[in-house]
């Protein structure tokens, strides 16, 4: 990426396609558009591009990226994912958390996912997939990738790649964090699959099976 950026310092015009490459992070294709941004924003600390105008390019190919994969979600993603095949059940159960989960966190999980390294590329298009409302979604996007963008910004503009590397850090933890509430949650899905299989009883928040008030009254009735 720094050789990258030794290329485009050649001519400033072509230093603007650096902010340009979070459009394809944001889509959901694997690029450096954290770094990318951070790398424009010392360029025009050097003078060499406007920092308005980097922002700006950022802000923008961020949003428009995150409403194309949001789309491609909600198109095809879905789709993909009820097809018949190959863990097709549990496919269709993940399918069934998500949408769960963003009706109740959609706002703060479209926000959110922005400055959580490894996690950005993949949020649009779990919020298409998961049927999130397109307006509620633009919104905190749109809220999303204007902060997002001004703070890395001006963090690469004022504080040089040393301080925007502590943000990145921010966000690995952030990634790592997250990861682990998933696993979490993967493991309780799979032992309450295990409990319905076996014909288990659910039990209720009091930890009383929910069959167990039901099998008193019927004894009490064949009394």
């Amino acid at each position: 990426m720094l050789g990258a950026a030794a290329i485009f310092t050649v001519s400033s015009s072509w230093g603007y396609l650096l902010p340009a490459i979070i459009g394809l992070e944001s889509m959901g294709i694997p690029s450096p558009g954290e770094t990318a941004l951070v790398l424009a924003a010392v360029l025009a600390s050097q003078g060499k591009l406007e920092i308005w105008l980097v922002i700006l390019i950022g802000v923008c190919s961020a949003i428009v990226g995150d409403n194309l994969g949001y789309l491609c979600g909600r198109r095809f993603g879905r789709e993909v994912l009820e097809a018949p095949g190959p863990f097709h059940r549990r496919r269709v159960m993940l399918i069934a958390v998500g949408d769960r989960f963003f009706k109740r966190h959609g706002p703060k999980a479209v926000f959110f996912a922005r400055w959580i390294a490894l996690v950005r590329f993949a949020a649009a298009w779990l919020a298409g997939i998961n049927r999130m409302p397109f307006p509620l979604f633009f919104f905190w996007n749109a809220l999303g990738g204007i902060t997002w963008g001004i703070t890395y910004g001006l963090v690469g503009y004022f504080g040089g790649q040393a301080a925007a590397h502590v943000l990145a850090q921010a966000g690995l933890v952030g990634a790592a964090i997250l990861a682990a509430v998933v696993v979490v949650g993967l493991i309780m899905l799979r032992r309450q699959e295990r409990r319905a299989a076996g014909g288990e009883p659910v039990s209720d928040r009091t930890g009383a099976p929910r069959n167990a008030g039901a099998g008193a009254g019927d004894r009490e009735v064949s009394s």
